[in-house]
């Protein structure tokens, strides 16, 4: 497997880099052999997904609870895979991009459903309340990872399948779509919308590095050096947002008895650490900018 193939290495969180994404890389020349596209990678992610909130709505049965964490952890080795297979195939696609995201969020809103039902039928009244709350506060979390992970993509490493889409043209780009494709476009949109405002990186920080590196094409590799110095503790910080914790998390809860403790952990715990991180962004930002001074 091609390193352009691999998500980067220096930011990539711990348990993917060393048991997901291997086992995800196995995989990937097997579908691509047998002609299984991206999309239909994701789509298979998110049956395990469902299977999983299925599983997990008997979590009583501590078998149910292992059957629902494997169930997940299938998902992430097919989230894994659909990424690298639409980068060996060179089969990207707007539709695909979003679809991925879609079925990363019905996998959790399967588990999400699926402890919500039996804890409701437990009597609990203002479970749905705190899942929902909870759920809202995931997407949130999500979302500015990864921009993190993708802005780190295309400023330190220039790649450009990792750019931020650019709303307005995202909305004069709606013209003459089909139905679905409208659809799936106006939920990129607000994904889109919703990264900008919880991630910690401006419009004004983004401009003025393009500028920058639009007027001084000889020094590319020097700033993009500097970019990945400076940035990649700080994405390697945000990894605490991602998804494999939240398994991790789920399953412990589970396991212990109380997976209402998972949505408090959501709550409680992630959503202040998402605060803190955004204010460290900032000061990240400003001081790479002072960073970069030095080297104009």
């Amino acid at each position: 497997m091609t390193d352009t193939v691999k998500r980067t290495g220096e930011i990539e969180e711990f348990t993917n880099l060393h048991f997901i994404h291997p086992i995800s890389g196995w995989l990937v020349p097997k579908l691509a052999a047998k002609k299984i596209t991206p999309n239909m990678v994701s789509i298979m992610g998110m049956v395990f997904g469902i299977l999983g909130g299925v599983a997990y709505f008997h979590y009583q049965n501590p078998y149910m609870a292992v059957a629902g964490f494997l169930c997940m952890i299938m998902w992430h080795i097919m989230d894994g895979a659909d990424g690298q297979l639409a980068r060996l195939t060179k089969s990207y696609s707007e539709i695909g991009k979003v679809l991925d995201g879609v079925c990363d969020y019905v996998t959790f809103i399967s588990v999400y459903v699926g402890i919500g039902l039996i804890l409701s039928q437990q009597g609990n009244s203002e479970v749905w309340t705190i899942i929902l709350s909870a759920g809202l506060l995931h997407a949130i979390q999500s979302s500015a990872y990864e921009l993190q992970r993708g802005e780190y993509d295309y400023w330190g490493h220039g790649k450009e399948s990792a750019a931020l889409p650019e709303i307005k043209q995202m909305i004069a780009d709606l013209k003459g779509k089909s139905i679905p494709a409208f659809m799936m476009s106006q939920l990129h949109i607000g994904y889109v919308r919703m990264q900008r405002r919880s991630s910690g990186i401006s419009a004004k920080h983004r401009e003025h590095l393009k500028n920058i590196l639009q007027e001084n094409p000889d020094k590319t590799d020097e700033i993009r050096d500097l970019y990945r110095e400076v940035f990649a503790p700080a994405v390697n910080t945000w990894s605490i947002m991602c998804a494999n914790y939240r398994t991790i998390a789920i399953f412990i809860a589970c396991i212990a008895g109380q997976p209402i403790y998972f949505f408090w952990f959501e709550i409680a715990f992630l959503t202040p650490v998402l605060i803190l991180l955004v204010q460290k962004q900032r000061l990240v930002n400003q001081l790479f900018s002072l960073r970069l001074k030095e080297i104009l």
